[in-house]
């Protein structure tokens, strides 16, 4: 559900979701105390920005090093299948390769792109092969991260 278009996010909203952003197991009472807000009042809003689906889900964000997934790789994927019938059967089978955290339809040189966790070089040709049982491919292009200069998965707010 979309938000009320009679209510649009306000700056409490907005201060909400960054708090949110940061910890997601805040207790309401300390949002609330930060946001100017009483309680119910706070509580309520939370509740609303979970029925519009802007807060869509809680999770628990961890260190890919600690569960031993410590190398991320960025594929790039070409095809000549450019038909729905194809698309459908490769989103599906790639979406089951618990390995892709990302996967996206791109424009310019790449028609996919996939970001992939795994333990080692020789874990990423064991996905590699899975990959390329999935569906036709012209091109698999990856890219090895170096190093992890920024990661976050708090959205910017500026535009609300």
């Amino acid at each position: 559900m979309k938000p009320d278009s009679r209510r649009k996010l306000d700056q409490i909203d907005k201060k909400i979701l960054l708090l949110l952003q940061e910890d997601a197991l805040l207790p309401v009472q300390e949002i609330a105390a930060r946001v100017n807000l009483s309680t119910t009042p706070c509580w309520r809003r939370i509740q609303q920005l979970r029925e519009w689906a802007v807060i869509k889900q809680h999770v628990a964000i961890l260190d890919p090093a600690k569960v031993n997934l410590p190398v991320s790789v960025f594929v790039g994927i070409k095809t000549s299948q450019h038909n729905a019938p194809w698309l459908d059967k490769f989103a599906r089978s790639v979406k089951q390769l618990p390995e892709v955290l990302e996967f996206y339809r791109m424009s310019g040189d790449v028609d996919y792109l996939l970001r992939v966790v795994v333990p080692d070089i020789g874990g990423y040709d064991v996905f590699y092969k899975k990959l390329i049982k999935v569906a036709e491919l012209t091109d698999v292009s990856s890219s090895f991260a170096m190093e992890q200069i920024k990661y976050t998965t708090a959205l910017p707010l500026d535009h609300v």
